[in-house]
């Protein structure tokens, strides 16, 4: 007779790979890694079912570190590599981890044809606004006027914002998150939840070569008026008080901070947080500098049809207008001929 066994819940710990967990100490990947397998046991899905892909760079590391299926892949190819698993295995899970660099310099092209098909996927985009791997060089992401070897008297580029890039893509759901918030789980479980490709920006500490990047947004003195939690129907509320808000101009057409109490303004005029509407998405991911908070949490989540859906679909409707398959009959259409 056989006895049903119920199946015990996975852990955190069931996650972690046997191998030497080798960052640099104090790095961001650190955290990021434990919050990823903090995560999954969460998601109720068979381990055999995952699957992490990356490219190269620092937190490419991943897939060594994660007790799952992996690939480690070339540079900013990952994109490629995930979607080519997805579509032959709809049924995995797959995870894609990649770096500022990675994902949006040699990989940027591969990044934005990921996003515009919405194949299902989660990308995890560790965003240090450094090249830390290759011993600091400045990325598409890093600030005007940062020095490193490759930029010695200061970098001139124009630093690209990876939500703004996906949004402007094709993205359905975009996220932004840090290395050390303890929510971050929840994060990722909103990215799973969504069917499509998921991307959250996970602002991340390099100790070495970009220390302190982040500290106007992420220090304790500063946290609770320079960065705005957003959340779905709710009022864009922040700072030490709750007394800020995020109020459109309808002059210039831009958001701009107001205090409520102040000037007449009560919460009325505050704008509430509509995670379906790109365009307000799209403004939340430009905020940051002096004058703006920086957004966290889900910016954007408009589900559409998957990518590998409508792959699968096309290929259930030809193999239903077609005869059976013959590879004589194949070889032999169109131009022929004989000698």
């Amino acid at each position: 007779m056989n006895v049903a066994v119920p199946t015990q819940k996975l852990k955190p710990n069931d996650f972690a790979s046997d191998q030497e967990v080798r960052w640099c100490p104090g790095c961001g990947d650190y955290a990021i890694l434990k919050a990823v397998q903090r995560t999954l046991p969460d998601l109720d899905v068979a381990k055999e079912k995952y699957v992490f892909v990356s490219g190269i760079g620092c937190s490419s590391r991943f897939p060594y570190y994660m007790s799952t299926y992996g690939f480690h892949t070339i540079h900013g190819r990952a994109p490629a590599f995930a979607t080519g698993i997805k579509i032959t295995n709809p049924d995995l899970d797959v995870w894609l981890v990649t770096g500022d660099g990675d994902g949006f310099s040699i990989g940027g092209n591969h990044m934005l044809h990921v996003l515009r098909r919405n194949v299902d996927m989660q990308i995890l985009l560790c965003n240090n606004e450094i090249y830390g791997l290759t011993k600091g060089q400045y990325s598409p992401t890093s600030g005007e006027g940062l020095r490193t070897p490759s930029s010695p008297t200061g970098s001139v580029d124009s630093p690209l914002k990876p939500l703004v890039f996906a949004l402007g893509s094709g993205a359905r759901f975009v996220a932004r998150g840090y290395d050390t918030q303890k929510n971050l789980p929840d994060v990722f479980k909103r990215a799973h939840a969504h069917k499509g490709t998921s991307l959250v920006e996970i602002l991340q500490n390099c100790i070495v070569y970009n220390d302190a990047v982040f500290d106007d947004v992420l220090a304790r003195d500063v946290a609770a008026d320079k960065q705005i939690h957003v959340e779905h129907g709710k009022p864009l509320i922040f700072g030490t008080d709750k007394n800020k808000g995020i109020r459109m101009n309808t002059k210039t057409l831009t958001l701009e901070v107001v205090t409520v109490g102040e000037n007449g303004i009560t919460e009325e005029d505050i704008l509430v947080h509509d995670e379906t509407n790109k365009a307000l998405a799209t403004m939340l991911a430009e905020m940051d500098g002096p004058d703006l908070p920086v957004a966290l949490g889900v910016l954007y989540c408009n589900p559409s049809a998957t990518y590998e859906q409508a792959v699968e679909s096309q290929m259930a409707e030809a193999k239903a207008k077609s005869s059976a398959p013959s590879l004589d009959a194949l070889l032999r259409e169109g131009h022929t001929w004989e000698l």
